[in-house]
C-alpha cells in the first residue's frame, strides 16, 4: 500500500522538527565563549584534533518568523470538495480478525490481530487458570460455609423463639403457682392467727378433763388396792394345785375335772382354764366349749385373740365342776401348743346324744404375726378327718378349699380364708357365723 499525501506531509513535518532540534543543540554547544589565553600560548585543540574557532564578538543568530506569502493578502483556506449531491456514501468495512479491526491505512500502523490476542490470552490463561480454580474453590467453600452459617443462624433463630415461648409459658405457670402460694399463705396465716389459738384452748380444756379423770382413776385404783389387801373371795373355789397346763396339773395330783389356774409362760400372768381329768385318761385343757348357744361366737379378731365367754360354772358342788360356753383365746392356745408336742381331741354330740371324736396327735397354732396358722397331723377317730381332708361331700377345688390344715385364722373383720369369690363380701366367717381356720 502506498502512503497517502497527508501521511507524506506528516513525515516531512516530523523530519523538519528533528533537524531544527539538532541545530539548536549544536549552536548551544558552539555558542560557549572561548576566552583568549593570557599566557600567549595557543589554545588547546579539541578531542577531534581541531582547533576551536573563536567566535568571540560574532553576533548570535536568532530565529525570525518567516516572511508572509509573496502573493500578498490573507491566508486562504483549503478549498472544500464539491457536494456529491444525491450520491450514496460508501461504507468502508474493515476486515475483522478475531474481534479486532484494522486501523485506517493512512495511519500506517495496525492493531494486533485476533489471533495474536488469542495466543496472548492462552499464554496468560495457563498462569491464571490455577488461580481462577483456587478462587472458584474458595468461592464454593465460602458459599457452603455461608449456607451452613445461614442454616445455623436460622436454627438459632428458631431456638431463640422456642426458648422465648417456653419462657413465657414458664412465666405464666410461675405466676399461677405464685398466686396459689400467696393464697395458701394467706389461708395458713389466717388459720394460724385465728383457728389454732382456739384449738389450743380446746385442747387445754380436754387436757384438764383428762387430768381430772386420771385423778379419779388413781383414786379408784387406790381404793381397789386397799380392798385387795385382804384375800379375794370367789364364787368358785380354785384348787391350790396348778401347773403350765392341765396335763402337768394331773401329774401334780389334780384329778378332778374343774377350773384351775395355769401359767404356760412365766412372762405372762396365770389364767383360768377348765381341765377335763376323766376323758381318755384325763389331762385335757379345754380350749372351746359350746352347749346351749348362750354365748355368741360371731366375734371380732381381737375377741378371738383374748378369749370370751364363761370358763366354768357351779353345778351344785362347792367348786366349778362344769364347763361353760367359751373360747379360751388364740394367744393362750398358741402358748399352750408351743410348750411342746401337743395333741387335740374334738368331741361332738348331737341332740339325740350320739357322740363322735376326732383325735390328732399333732396340733400347733402359730402366733399372731403368723395369723395363728394351724398345723395338724396324725388323725384317728370316727368323726371324719375334716381338718386334713376337707368336706368329703364336695369334690375337686371346692373340697380343697375346705381343708383347714395350714390355713390362717379368719374372722369377719380380718378375712384370711383364701376363698376366691366374685363377691368380695363372701367370707367363711360370715357364712359360718364365727371365727375359724
Amino acid at each position: 500500500m502506498k502512503p497517502s499525501r497527508t501521511m507524506k506531509l506528516i513525515l516531512l513535518f516530523v523530519l523538519c522538527t528533528s533537524i531544527a532540534w539538532c541545530s539548536v543543540d549544536y549552536d548551544e554547544d558552539d555558542g560557549d565563549e572561548v576566552k583568549p589565553s593570557t599566557s600567549g600560548v595557543n589554545n588547546s585543540v579539541d578531542a577531534r584534533g581541531h582547533r576551536p574557532v573563536s567566535r568571540y564578538g560574532e553576533p548570535i543568530a536568532t530565529q525570525k518568523p518567516p516572511p508572509p506569502p509573496s502573493s500578498g493578502g490573507r491566508y486562504r483556506a483549503r478549498p472544500t470538495k464539491a457536494p456529491t449531491g444525491a450520491q450514496k456514501k460508501e461504507v468502508v468495512v474493515y476486515p475483522d480478525e478475531g474481534g479486532c479491526k484494522h486501523a485506517y491505512e493512512e495511519m500506517g500502523v495496525m492493531c494486533p490481530t485476533g489471533c495474536e490476542l488469542r495466543t496472548e490470552l492462552l499464554k496468560q490463561e495457563k498462569s491464571v487458570q490455577g488461580s481462577v480454580n483456587d478462587v472458584r474453590d474458595k468461592i464454593e467453600t465460602l458459599a457452603t460455609s455461608s449456607n451452613n452459617i445461614y442454616k445455623y443462624a436460622s436454627l438459632l433463630d428458631r431456638t431463640v423463639k422456642e426458648r422465648k415461648k417456653l419462657k413465657a409459658e414458664n412465666q405464666e405457670v410461675l405466676n399461677e403457682y405464685t398466686s396459689e402460694v400467696e393464697e395458701s399463705y394467706v389461708f395458713i396465716k389466717d388459720h394460724v392467727d385465728n383457728n389454732i389459738p382456739s384449738n389450743i384452748r380446746i385442747l387445754r380444756q380436754v387436757l384438764e378433763n383428762l387430768r381430772s379423770k386420771i385423778q379419779k382413776l388413781e383414786a379408784t385404783i387406790s381404793t381397789q388396792v386397799e380392798n385387795c389387801r385382804s384375800p379375794c373371795v370367789s364364787s368358785c373355789i380354785i384348787p391350790v394345785v396348778s401347773g403350765k397346763e392341765c396335763e402337768e396339773i394331773y401329774r401334780n395330783g389334780g384329778e378332778t375335772s374343774e377350773m384351775y389356774l395355769i401359767q404356760p409362760d412365766g412372762f405372762f400372768r396365770p389364767y383360768k382354764v377348765y381341765c377335763d381329768m376323766t376323758t381318755e385318761d384325763g389331762g385335757w385343757t379345754v380350749i372351746q366349749n359350746r352347749q346351749d348357744g348362750s354365748v355368741g361366737f360371731g366375734r371380732t379378731w381381737d375377741s378371738y385373740k383374748s378369749g370370751f365367754g364363761n370358763i366354768a360354772k357351779n353345778g351344785g358342788k362347792p367348786y366349778c365342776d362344769m364347763p361353760g360356753e367359751f373360747w379360751l383365746g388364740n394367744e393362750k392356745i398358741s402358748q399352750l401348743t408351743n410348750l411342746g408336742p401337743t395333741e387335740a381331741l374334738f368331741e361332738m354330740e348331737d341332740w339325740d346324744g350320739a357322740k363322735v371324736t376326732a383325735h390328732y396327735t399333732g396340733f400347733l397354732v402359730q402366733n399372731e404375726a403368723n395369723k395363728y396358722q394351724l398345723s395338724v397331723s396324725g388323725y384317728k377317730g370316727n368323726a371324719g378327718n375334716a381338718l386334713l381332708d376337707g368336706a368329703t361331700q364336695l369334690k375337686g377345688e371346692n373340697r380343697t378349699m375346705t381343708i383347714h390344715n395350714g390355713m390362717f385364722f379368719s374372722t369377719f373383720d380380718r378375712d384370711n380364708d383364701g376363698w376366691l369369690h366374685a363377691d368380695p363380701n363372701k367370707q367363711c366367717a360370715k357364712e359360718d357365723g364365727g371365727g375359724w381356720w
